[in-house]
């Protein structure tokens, strides 16, 4: 196996540190990612037969980013405004009790009501399923939509929990040691889709 990135420490363009780890290859370029979105706006359109009732929501950080994304495709395809909004999953986290400091709130901002909408849920990595779980609990919290659809980027496997995506970018097997790195313009200044392993 080629490393393309020495040594043990990775830093994301956006200077995100990643200790103990090396990156083996880039799985996706910004034109593959570019397709992707594309691909999923039109599976999301055929799908429901339409985008009159849909609403878009995006998983903070990158799933936000990439929510704007489908929806702005969505939008130019069908000529019409999709409402978009963010979800912050952080008090719905499995986890949280567990950690020592508060967490950090990021924000949720749906500002509609999605009630009876067809509610298509973005998140850029699908894993275990348990950041899903946390997003359900918190969208049922805000209204009951009359679907919940799930769209990602890439889904590297290792589920948890018996959830699946309805629309998925890319399907990327991975082991348990690896790692997938997405990094998007607005945040990270370039659209790429890397795979990492752990360093021991």
């Amino acid at each position: 196996m080629r490393w393309i990135r020495e040594p043990s420490s990775y830093t994301s363009p956006a200077g995100k540190k990643w200790r103990n780890m090396k990156v083996k290859s880039k799985i996706a370029d910004a034109q593959q990612i570019g397709r992707s979105v594309t691909r999923l706006a039109h599976e999301i359109i055929e799908q429901n037969k339409g985008a009159s009732n849909l609403a878009v929501i995006g998983i903070k950080t990158r799933g936000d980013y990439l929510a704007k994304r489908i929806s702005k495709k969505i939008s130019e395809i069908e000529k019409i405004s999709i409402p978009i909004g963010t979800l912050d999953i952080t008090l719905y986290r499995d986890d949280v009790r567990q950690k020592l400091k508060l967490p950090e709130l990021k924000g949720t901002e749906v500002l509609f009501d999605i009630t009876d909408k067809d509610v298509i849920l973005v998140d850029d990595v699908l894993y275990t399923g348990r950041t899903i779980r946390a997003a359900l609990d918190a969208l049922i919290d805000i209204g009951r939509p009359n679907t919940i659809q799930l769209a990602v980027l890439v889904d590297r496997g290792h589920r948890e929990l018996p959830i699946s995506a309805n629309y998925v970018g890319k399907n990327v097997p991975t082991s348990l040691k690896e790692t997938v790195i997405v990094h998007l313009e607005e945040i990270d200044n370039v659209d790429e889709i890397l795979l990492g392993e752990e360093d021991e």
